[in-house]
């Protein structure tokens, strides 16, 4: 969280989404729109805010519909936060409270790594990234034009730019050099070297070892070497002090989090603490058995009930914590590997979360969609993101059907079932 907010406010980040968003052909940029709003999740909550209104812009220049792209990067960021090409924070969260459930377990299957989905994340991200650009292309920019959406603003804007001012292109380029100078150097020094130190007592990788232990401590380096020479080369940093200044701001924006898994943990120690959770999973467990739901139509079941209560729950981290301690010991007792039923989770917790007025960042999407159409409403904003939601739902879950009926690796270490 630390390196990720150095990295937003040196404007590393955000000039990374300015140039894939610049750069992309006209035809392209539905596609565009859709791949980087589902990487952009590396930012966590600041990518519903930045990325909409940047790819609104670059869809006006494009002489397309800048209604699509707002509505378009907004349904990509919020329909697939839980997934990323990108290692995120969220993911060592995820991973963190998983394994505070199941180590309470006899036989917790294998420990999860903010890797341990890495797999499966990469192909959901490619695969809804390219959907979201094939409904914002086909669906939702034609009904835009049809309805005669306007195109124009009705009130100024502050003004964004998509193109990067000399300082910050150089500053791309040598936080680019000093990420592959790191990226050399770990690959090197720490993971081919044969008598590295992070490598396990047979010599490996896998299914365990100090490298995945510390890939938190290497997502770390990967952000903030980068986001200290591009914040050096546009003058966002000029001493040293910089550094820790700008991660305590990102700190501080965390303060209400922070105080929230206080309370997470206090709940789920408390949930150990009176066997509530194991006696609802070992009772789960038999009654799935007892119908012959022991199998995949548990999950199909738990994905659904989690895109419920995303509708009411909008915290991907709160959610989980609920559901985890229940759920993690009740599929573990049937042989699943809580990676397993944290990746189901994944599915179900973002979808939903683009169409409930619960959301805090529907009202900031709906204050841009009013400068375009100042009579629309949450209800017409509703409207114009359900297509959205059934899509990405049905085509993620078969993504992880795949996985589940091929018995493919969900990350580094991470199978489906538990193995003996």
């Amino acid at each position: 969280m630390l390196a990720v907010g150095l990295a937003e406010r040196t404007g590393l980040l955000t000039a990374l989404i300015r140039v894939a968003f610049g750069g992309a052909p006209r035809w392209v940029l539905p596609y565009a729109v859709g791949l980087v709003g589902i990487a952009a999740s590396v930012m966590a909550d600041s990518s519903m805010i930045i990325v909409p209104p940047l790819a609104a812009l670059v869809f006006k220049a494009a002489g397309r519909h800048p209604v699509a792209g707002l509505l378009g990067g907004f349904a990509a960021v919020g329909a697939g936060y839980s997934t990323s090409p990108l290692v995120t924070s969220l993911d060592a969260l995820f991973a963190g409270i998983s394994n505070k459930v199941a180590e309470t377990l006899p036989d917790p299957g294998a420990v999860v790594t903010p890797v341990s989905n890495y797999y499966f994340n990469l192909t959901s991200s490619i695969v809804l990234g390219l959907l979201a650009g094939f409904l914002i292309d086909k669906v939702i920019e034609p009904r835009l034009v049809r309805t005669g959406v306007p195109r124009e603003e009705s009130e100024a804007a502050p003004s964004v730019k998509a193109e990067l001012e000399p300082a910050e292109r150089r500053g791309l380029v040598r936080a680019g050099i000093a990420f592959l100078i790191t990226a050399a150097a770990v690959l090197l020094l720490l993971v081919v070297w044969p008598d590295s130190p992070l490598r396990n007592e047979a010599g490996g990788f896998l299914p365990k070892s100090p490298l995945l232990d510390s890939v938190t401590t290497l997502i770390f380096l990967g952000f903030v070497v980068p986001a200290i020479v591009h914040g050096a080369v546009v003058g966002v940093l000029r001493r040293a002090a910089d550094v820790p200044k700008l991660m305590a701001e990102a700190i501080r924006e965390l303060a209400g989090f922070l105080v929230l898994a206080f309370m997470l943990g206090q709940f789920i120690a408390l949930f150990n603490w009176t066997n509530l959770g194991a006696w609802v999973a070992v009772s789960g467990a038999e009654l799935l058995r007892a119908i012959g739901l022991d199998g995949y139509p548990a999950f199909l079941g738990f994905m659904v009930l989690a895109s419920v209560l995303n509708l009411f729950i909008i915290s991907g981290s709160s959610l989980w914590t609920l559901m985890a301690s229940v759920f993690v010991p009740m599929f573990v007792l049937l042989g699943f590997e809580p990676g397993f039923a944290q990746a189901a989770f994944r599915v179900g917790d973002s979808a939903t979360q683009i169409m409930t007025p619960l959301n805090p960042y529907m009202i900031i999407i709906l204050g841009y969609l009013r400068r375009y159409e100042p009579s629309a409403g949450m209800g017409t904003l509703v409207a114009r993101m359900t297509p959205f939601v059934i899509p990405f739902w049905l085509i993620w879950a078969l993504i992880l059907t795949i996985f589940y009926f091929a018995d493919l690796p969900l990350g580094p270490g991470t199978g489906i079932r538990i193995t003996p």
